[in-house]
């Protein structure tokens, strides 16, 4: 995205569920077109919810097992080759890989993001 940003009400940012959850587990993702990771995360009453995401030159395993992470719960579940994913970690793109959205503190998992 370049540019400014097309305005947006507080109605259209409400109907999207940035939540807070824990990665619980992480494993290879040979399959994928690009180096990734399935990554399940715990987002508490919404359950475990996995995904494939291409973070893998930032971040080993270790690195992200018990982070509190953001992610989009309320997407349509993708097929990503043989892989299902059901939310979008967020992140933000730089030269040297994608950067995972944390929060500063702990909060329950599942909280959403206001």
């Amino acid at each position: 995205m370049s540019g400014t940003a097309d305005t947006i009400g507080w109605d259209d940012f409400m109907r999207v569920a940035l939540c807070a959850g824990t990665v619980q587990k992480v494993e290879p993702f040979p399959e994928a077109r690009r180096p990734a990771w399935k990554v399940w995360v715990d987002f508490g009453p919404h359950g475990v919810k996995k995904t494939s995401a291409q973070i893998r030159s930032l971040y080993a395993p270790e690195d992200l097992v018990g982070r509190q992470i953001v992610g989009v719960i309320n997407f349509a579940p993708k097929q990503v080759g043989p892989f299902m994913s059901e939310f979008l970690l967020t992140g933000f793109h730089t030269d040297e890989g994608v950067v995972i959205t944390t929060v500063e503190r702990r909060v329950p998992d599942g909280t959403r993001m206001a």
